[in-house]
């Protein structure tokens, strides 16, 4: 079958396991899960494969061995097309909505090291300037980490200072539940953010490159 939407059951889903994240209510409602998530993410990850390329779905399950939240699931379900380590396309469902974003979520040292070369030099950094203003100029929510101060050894008057104090930069736009989610038209709200994201991963792709990341999945 092909996606036909986002069922409403999916945002209940959430919402009730944000009141109660413990495995009693998930496994009272796996196949819920299963049903009104999972395989309508699933088919709208198939639905972008021809022209993104194949989306890995993420587990459910928090790893939970190092952090103080001891809550065992995620109260979303995300996709992405990995194009390269931490580079690529991603899409949410959560009980806030449907989200689609892109760009680089998480960087070695070394891939840190050449985005901020990248971004430093003119040749290189203008152009990713222009694209990261056009996306701000569309509307798009600009997230990643960052420094709060400014790397060491940047000049406080670096025409580019704050895109250098990104150590990861996707932009991103959240959709609430409304009507037209629960319908193929979902699909299409993600190709066409998508698709503005293109320049961003490009840029990446061409100037970060790949480094080998833990799978947080």
């Amino acid at each position: 079958m092909g996606f036909t939407g986002i069922p409403d059951e999916a945002f209940m889903f959430y919402e009730g396991l944000e009141a109660d994240n413990s495995k009693t209510y998930f496994a009272r409602h796996k196949s819920l899960y299963e049903e009104a998530v999972r395989a309508p993410m699933q088919a709208l990850a198939d639905e972008l494969a021809d022209e993104f390329g194949e989306a890995k779905l993420f587990r459910p399950y928090r790893d939970v061995r190092y952090a103080r939240d001891k809550s065992p699931y995620k109260t979303h379900q995300g996709a992405f097309v990995g194009l390269m380590p931490g580079i690529g396309f991603y899409a949410q469902v959560s009980a806030d909505g449907l989200r689609a974003a892109g760009g680089v979520y998480s960087q070695a040292p070394d891939q840190v090291a050449r985005f901020r070369a990248a971004v430093d030099e003119d040749v290189t950094g203008k152009p990713l300037e222009r694209v990261v203003a056009a996306l701000d100029a569309a509307g798009y929510e600009r997230g990643g980490d960052r420094l709060k101060t400014r790397p060491r050894g940047v000049p406080a008057d670096h025409p580019r200072l704050d895109l250098l104090r990104h150590r990861s930069l996707y932009a991103g736009r959240g959709f609430e539940p409304e009507p037209w989610v629960h319908t193929a038209e979902a699909a299409d709200r993600v190709r066409a953010c998508w698709r503005d994201f293109g320049p961003l991963i490009d840029w990446l792709c061409a100037h970060v490159r790949g480094s080998e990341l833990p799978d947080r999945s």
